[in-house]
């Protein structure tokens, strides 16, 4: 994949993850980079046509640095890949917090069509510890009733049983899997 296809992939990503529906513009990129990571933090629209488009084949050291924070990707991505190059190979050395993130960013695409499951799945992904959350999930649900407790006293919304999900407990009120 071509370093262009890269910034228009991770463009759409990103309008997807923040609830627009449809890819984040250049524009749109340039204001929120610097909305986000400060005003020093700037490149241009035209720089960034100019890469999408190939007419620019490389990127400078700061400007890969600053779309590599604000996408949350490796600065190395934000590079051509090589002849033969195949996206579907994965190494041995990634960490399991950046395959629970990459997990989640794409299990949130998946469920777009349900804004709060997907919005919590990317909330979990931009989380400092995302493992940490997930522990802490499996703690709530291994105490019998807690998940409900917490469910009634931060969403009672959704704790008042509005018929959405149907949940299968036992006696104890422990979820039967």
């Amino acid at each position: 994949m071509k370093l262009g296809e890269k910034i228009r992939y991770l463009r759409e990503v990103e309008g997807s993850l923040r609830g627009l529906g449809r890819p984040m513009t250049q524009l749109e990129l340039v204001r929120t980079l610097r909305e986000e990571l400060g005003k020093g933090s700037s490149i241009s629209q035209s720089y960034l046509s100019q890469i999408e488009n190939g007419a620019r084949p490389h990127m400078t050291q700061s400007s890969r640095a600053l779309l590599a924070k604000f996408f949350k990707v490796h600065p190395g991505f934000l590079v051509d890949d090589p002849e033969g190059y195949h996206a579907e190979l994965t190494s041995d050395l990634r960490t399991t917090e950046g395959q629970i993130d990459v997990w989640l960013l794409q299990g949130s695409e998946k469920f777009a069509n349900d804004p709060e499951v997907s919005d919590v799945l990317i909330k979990a992904a931009r989380e400092k510890d995302t493992r940490r959350c997930f522990l802490l999930l499996g703690a709530i649900l291994d105490t019998p009733g807690l998940a409900d407790r917490l469910l009634e006293a931060l969403r009672p919304e959704l704790a008042a049983g509005n018929g959405n999900h149907r949940r299968d407990t036992n006696a104890e009120g422990r979820r039967i899997r």
